[in-house]
């Protein structure tokens, strides 16, 4: 190439850049693609503003200043505000003469434009812009404006800075004036339809083909769009199919774990659309109702069996999807709770050992913990709780049929938040540790009142007996487990209800590898000035049996036990109770309450 033709090549300068670059990001919205707008940026134009950016006339031509310069996100948005005049109809392509638009009117379809632009960002405003817009239409801002005058704010809001940014021109082509405002409408509508797809898993990108749906995700989706009462449950829910995941892991069709809200589900399996529903409401019916949390100190297979005996019913009782074959179903158990089914089919663990959940047999398809990388998970039984108890109001609200009582039931005992611990054992308090009731007596007469000073009064005071009576026991696990802040907590909690109920001392046995009887303590000591011995191996029950037999213990006095649960199986032959950390179980199961520390 010789000298000559080099120079006659154009020098790209920065402002051009910009401009190319903001043309390139407003071209990238389909929607704005779609209308066909051209972009004049030629030096010998008269048409764009001296003041400003850019204008657009009716022939559907934005003329842009050729040396101004501006940002490319600046561009991107004047072109795009320029676009959607057109799209909105400000400036319709017609023949013959054309009336200019008065200020009123190009402020106010400015400032409409504007504020669609605030909920379809495209670049970004210049500064000098406001950051919101009154409400209403065109037509409604104009007659506003003409009345009452335009805000300083919204008299120049356009793109042509003090001149109109809207032109109306006679169509100067031989074909028919094209409908503008048809263009953008279609184009808006196919760039919403194909968001909603991403939204649902239909597609990959906004502007790329329709992804090969899964008869799980059909499944998944169906519930978000047509069945309220898990709709939520769904919408958080994540399906993870992965043959290798469910090889590794012993899934044989489905599992699901409900602090990572994902559903676990081998994909070699083949079902209809039918049974992937059957399969994801049973799946999510285990989470929503968290009957990995519910299992306590229960055989955790076992009690995985009873609630798929139960959600099983409820589902075929619903119509939901078809039941897969070789699923746990017993119509004599409708109407049982998971609980009670538990109870009744306790007694045959070997047969049970035989049957199939969802996972596999002998196997539970209800998950102690996730399988895949831990996520930030957010409140799971606000969660859980809201989905349910949302979906239960939109089904009743819009009469999508009758649902199981006892799923009713339970969906309302889930909308009720839990009573914290420390609730708990003060309602045990009340129950099982009387309050001392005092005795008048005239052997111990009462100060007379002043007005009446011969008429003598009786005496109000506690008898030993009765003070004997108004007591319980603790039996502490002092052993090398026990964290401080479960002895800080629950030893604080019981002074506090014994000061409250006037209970004078407590009868105090420390329990590591030996019992320590540290007699009846005044409840102001138990939490200040408890000395712990030991912190050695663990053996409650030798403790236990020293409250049995001391003489000095009232045989009806209540025995409540702290301990973390790394302990020997017990037998309290009284009324007792158990204080445990959050997420601690026993080795037994418990006759008595349970109250977890949180």
């Amino acid at each position: 190439m010789s000298r000559k033709q080099e120079r006659k090549q154009p020098v790209v300068t920065p402002a051009t850049r910009a401009f190319e670059a903001g043309l390139h990001a407003m071209k990238a919205n389909p929607a704005l693609r779609a209308v066909s707008a051209t972009f004049c940026r030629a030096e010998k134009c008269a048409a764009p503003p001296q003041d400003g950016l850019a204008v657009v006339d009716s022939n559907g031509t934005v003329h842009a200043h050729a040396t101004r310069y501006a940002d490319a996100a600046t561009w991107a948005w004047t072109l795009a505000h320029c676009v959607i005049h057109l799209g909105f109809g400000h400036v319709p392509a017609a023949r013959g003469e054309r009336a200019q638009p008065d200020r009123f009117d190009l402020a106010a379809r400015c400032a409409v434009v504007n504020r669609f632009l605030l909920t379809f960002p495209v670049g970004r405003p210049p500064d000098d812009l406001p950051a919101s817009y009154p409400g209403g239409d065109e037509e409604q801002l104009a007659a506003s404006w003409r009345r009452d005058g335009i805000p300083a704010a919204y008299a120049h809001c356009g793109t042509a800075g003090g001149t109109p940014d809207q032109v109306l021109v006679p169509w100067a082509h031989w074909n028919d004036p094209p409908d503008w405002q048809a263009e953008f409408a279609r184009a808006l509508t196919r760039t919403m339809s194909r968001a909603m797809d991403m939204a649902g898993g239909l597609r990959d990108e906004l502007d790329g083909q329709p992804t090969r749906r899964q008869a799980w995700d059909h499944a998944l989706n169906w519930f978000v769009s047509s069945y309220p009462l898990l709709g939520g449950i769904a919408a958080g829910m994540t399906v993870v199919a992965d043959a290798e995941l469910a090889r590794a892991h012993q899934v044989s069709v489905a599992a699901v774990n409900a602090a990572a809200a994902e559903i676990y589900i081998n994909p070699l399996v083949r079902m209809t659309d039918e049974e992937w529903r059957f399969v994801l409401a049973h799946e999510m019916l285990h989470a929503a109702l968290r009957h990995a949390d519910r299992c306590g100190a229960r055989d955790p297979y076992l009690f995985n069996v009873a609630a798929d005996y139960v959600i099983n019913g409820w589902l075929i009782e619903m119509e939901i999807g078809a039941m897969p074959s070789g699923l746990l179903f017993d119509p004599q158990l409708a109407g049982l709770s998971t609980e009670e089914v538990y109870d009744r089919i306790a007694g045959d663990l070997r047969r049970l050992r035989r049957l199939a959940t969802l996972r596999g047999k002998g196997l539970g398809d209800v998950l102690g913990h996730p399988i895949t990388p831990p996520a930030a998970y957010v409140d799971l039984d606000e969660y859980y709780r809201r989905g349910l108890a949302q979906g239960f109001d939109l089904h009743e609200a819009r009469g999508r049929g009758t649902l199981p009582a006892g799923l009713v039931e339970e969906i309302k005992a889930l909308s009720q938040p839990p009573l914290a611990w420390d609730a708990q054992l003060a309602e045990w308090f009340d129950e099982f540790v009387p309050r001392p009731e005092p005795v008048r007596s005239y052997a111990r007469p009462a100060r007379r009142q002043a007005s009446t000073p011969d008429i003598p009064r009786a005496g109000r005071y506690f008898p030993p007996e009765e003070i004997r009576r108004c007591t319980f026991g603790v039996v502490l696990d002092t052993s090398a487990s026990m964290s401080r802040t479960l002895l800080g907590k629950g030893l604080g909690a019981i002074a506090s209800y014994a000061t409250a109920r006037d209970v004078p001392a407590a009868r105090v046995v420390f329990c590591d590898a030996a019992p320590h009887d540290a007699g009846y303590l005044p409840v102001t000591d138990i939490a200040e000035k408890v000395r712990v011995r030991g912190r050695g191996g663990t053996e409650l029950q030798p403790g236990i049996d020293l409250l049995h037999r001391a003489e000095d213990f009232p045989a009806a006095a209540p025995v409540l036990v702290i301990t973390d649960g790394g302990c020997d199986v017990l037998r309290i032959r009284r009324e007792h109770a158990f204080l445990l950390r959050a997420g601690g179980s026993l080795p037994f199961t418990p006759k008595g309450p349970v109250f977890r520390v949180t």
